[in-house]
């Protein structure tokens, strides 16, 4: 999904709360991968799901928004033989996790305990870990900051959040956007003077 159809989805759902939401994620996100080096965001799946979207446009959005922390290694459940070196990354990884790595996990179902089991360690190890899911309670509970979508059906889903979730992650935040009292104060003082002096 492009930047404008992104925009787009946004102005549909503006009067809910979900681009506040994603917003809020996001910026935990981008503020958790901000503390760390590039290749410190794990990204894995629960119950089969393996995040190849959500992936893909991290990586997307960490090449355009100059945010090369934002590229994330996808950690696999299940890793085939043969698989590439960058597709080859097992659940293994989640054990050597170190502090300020960030763990990502994005399901639409339930985590398996051998999952929790690994998160948890993660967090203990000193990792920031993230969910966005379908409201599992036990995986919000490990997180620091967790996104669910409902499990029923709706005008919000998982694989829409993730769209907006990593653009809003790969979008840099100016000052003039967040402080507009002092941006206007500081055009005043770096403006030449009127035409009269």
């Amino acid at each position: 999904m492009d930047a404008v159809r992104v925009e787009v989805v946004r102005e549909l759902l503006a009067g809910s709360e979900w681009p506040e939401r994603t917003r809020t994620f996001a910026g935990a996100l981008r503020g958790a991968v901000g503390r760390g080096s590039p290749g410190g965001l794990l990204l894995v799946g629960g119950g089969g799901y393996e995040p190849w979207h959500m992936a893909a446009h991290l990586d997307d959005e960490a090449a355009w928004s100059g945010l090369p922390e934002l590229s994330p290694t996808l950690v696999r459940q299940r890793v085939p033989p043969g698989a590439p070196a960058h597709l080859a990354v097992g659940t293994a990884r989640l054990e050597a996790v170190r502090r300020g790595e960030t763990v990502l996990v994005v399901t639409p179902q339930r985590a398996e305990a051998a999952l929790l089991e690994r998160v948890d360690g993660a967090r203990r190890a000193g990792a920031t870990v993230l969910a966005m899911d379908a409201g599992d309670r036990e995986l919000a509970g490990l997180a620091h900051e967790a996104l669910s979508v409902p499990p029923e059906p709706g005008e919000v889903g998982l694989d829409l959040l993730q769209h907006l979730v990593s653009a809003a992650a790969g979008r840099r935040v100016r000052l003039r956007d967040r402080l507009p009292r002092l941006a206007r104060l500081a055009e005043q003082f770096v403006s030449p003077p009127p035409a009269s002096w």
